[in-house]
């Protein structure tokens, strides 16, 4: 199914996320030296700073309250948005992690979970997100996020200084 024009600027948020993964990967599997494995690190920490922490906060405050509010009822919805606000609070102790001692362990954590997350979200939570909520609540949330999120284009980290 097609993206709602509402969730896009989410969904341009994931595409990054999953460009962020490959990133991660291909350097850890190319090079696992300490100094390859802070780089990443830095990576990872300053696109949570920059975008995931901004997208966690945009489902959170706007998403996740609008679905609820409309489908709380289901309990396999309530269950999901549940293991969805864990996992934002796992990557947010994963970050911490990695800004006190980076290892490819916890990279490679990261990796995993957030690639599992992205897909979790499109797959489940925006599919049924697009398809049962009122057009004028989509319509909505879409104005909100296309007003505060924050949209980054990826460029490689420098290595030098």
């Amino acid at each position: 199914m097609l993206r709602d024009p509402s969730l896009i600027p989410l969904s341009h948020q994931h595409h990054n996320g999953l460009a962020l993964c490959v990133l991660i990967d291909r350097a850890l599997r190319d090079d696992g030296s300490a100094e390859s494995v802070a780089m990443q690190a830095r990576r990872a920490v300053e696109r949570y700073e920059i975008e995931l922490a901004n997208h966690f906060e945009l489902e959170e405050q706007l998403l996740f309250p609008a679905v609820v509010g409309y489908l709380g009822s289901d309990p396999a919805v309530s269950v999901l948005i549940a293991a969805l606000i864990a996992e934002h609070r796992r990557f947010e102790r994963i970050v911490e992690t990695l800004r006190a001692g980076p290892t490819a362990a916890a990279l490679t954590e990261l990796s995993s979970l957030l690639r599992a997350h992205i897909r979790r979200e499109e797959r489940e939570l925006f599919e049924d997100t697009q398809r049962r909520l009122p057009r004028e609540t989509l319509d909505w949330l879409g104005a909100q996020f296309e007003a505060r999120a924050v949209r980054v284009c990826l460029q490689p980290l420098r290595t030098g200084g």
